[in-house]
């Protein structure tokens, strides 16, 4: 599967599948060789601690696209390889690995972007993380954070664990500060330290991302309405629309994700479940509350939804409830590789058929988070359980 993706991204449509692979090895190219460096020099669009995975390729020698691209696909064939260890062991009881099956099955469905975005690197992480999360809580914080500052998606994360265990503070919070004092003890040492927040302040100011959930309506009416465009950023390198609204909708949105994850927390210390649920099915909702409770909507950011599902197949007592949210989870991938990369100028085009695409995929986003939210939600907690 990972020859298949990889043969995608380095010969068949690179331009199209592994851009931002290229991208990350200009950046590596300029630090090595050209001696800027993003965040200790320059501003930059992701955390700090994105430079070690786009570092690495380069650091063999890697120079040219190809070659660049060829080690960026190793070294995610072997986190992902990693994560499917960590899988087959946490569930060596059962005769059928089918978290592992379903881990490599919806890469597949994801496609290419599934192995050429930085999203690729936090996603094994994630895996690893939430198998052992109830039984090595602090391994469990530390790959987290340390994936929060790759992408911040995997912080989220950390709210389900700081429920799920006991605790909390020793186990989780302990573990994750002293990761991010070392990363920015290290931006500090490379003179950065004023820049190491500059990717909030980027994110903050962009607009509403054309496969954003919430971008949907705009999407739909850009079909028949000119006064809707799809226009390109330069400065971020994405496709936004921009129309009556949109600039409101992305600064609601901005305020509203922080409220939408404060909320699933007060979800979460309510929850009467087991530990296991609270940890899987939190890091399910907290994953889709990301994805449409947010201004952006990358194609990749889909490998969010895919660890808890992996892990809850694996590990869950009740396997088969997880089912629904397996095959919706897996649809929702395949959708998403319809759009990008195949569909990706049918949508910046307007393509009724891609675009059909894309709204099914959104809907289908909604859908998971308000039944993830349910699951979550369930009987209040009257008293915690004694030790």
């Amino acid at each position: 599967m990972h020859g298949w993706l990889a043969w995608l991204g380095v010969v068949a449509i690179p331009g199209r599948a592994f851009w931002d692979v290229d991208l990350y090895r200009w950046w590596a190219t300029l630090a090595l060789d050209g001696g800027r460096w993003p965040v200790l020099d320059d501003p930059w669009v992701y955390p700090a601690g994105a430079l070690v995975p786009v570092l690495a390729p380069a650091l063999t020698g890697a120079r040219s696209t190809v070659d660049y691209a060829a080690g960026w696909s190793v070294g995610i064939t072997v986190l992902d390889a990693l994560a499917v260890a960590v899988l087959l062991r946490a569930g060596r009881r059962r005769r059928v690995p089918a978290g592992a099956w379903w881990w490599v099955t919806f890469q597949l469905a994801l496609g290419p972007v599934a192995m050429g975005r930085l999203d690729a690197v936090v996603a094994p992480l994630c895996v690893v993380a939430l198998a052992v999360g109830l039984r090595r809580p602090r391994v469990a914080a530390a790959l987290l954070t340390a994936g929060a500052w790759v992408k911040v998606a995997p912080g989220a994360l950390l709210l389900p664990l700081v429920v799920a265990v006991r605790r909390p503070g020793r186990t989780v919070v302990l573990p994750a500060a002293a990761v991010s004092a070392v990363v920015v003890g290290a931006v500090a040492l490379g003179g950065g330290l004023s820049r190491i927040a500059g990717f909030v302040t980027t994110q903050g100011g962009r607009g509403l991302q054309v496969e954003s959930v919430a971008a949907t309506p705009w999407v739909i009416t850009a079909l028949v309405d000119d006064r809707v465009r799809i226009v390109f950023d330069t400065v971020l390198s994405t496709w936004e629309v921009t129309g009556p609204g949109t600039a409101a909708t992305a600064r609601a949105l901005a305020l509203a994700l922080p409220v939408a994850l404060a909320g699933l927390a007060a979800l979460l210390v309510r929850s009467a479940a087991s530990p296991v649920d609270v940890l899987l099915r939190g890091a399910l909702a907290a994953s889709a509350t990301l994805l449409v409770v947010n201004a952006v909507g990358s194609p990749q950011l889909v490998g969010w939804l895919a660890a808890p599902v992996a892990v809850a197949l694996t590990v869950a007592p009740d396997r088969r409830a997880w089912a629904p949210a397996a095959a919706g989870v897996l649809t929702l991938a395949a959708l998403t590789q319809v759009v990008f990369p195949w569909g990706a100028d049918g949508v910046v085009g307007g393509d009724p058929w891609v675009t059909a695409a894309l709204v099914a995929r959104n809907l289908g986003l909604v859908a998971l988070l308000v039944g993830a939210l349910r699951a979550v939600g369930g009987p209040r907690r009257v008293s915690r359980p004694a030790a």
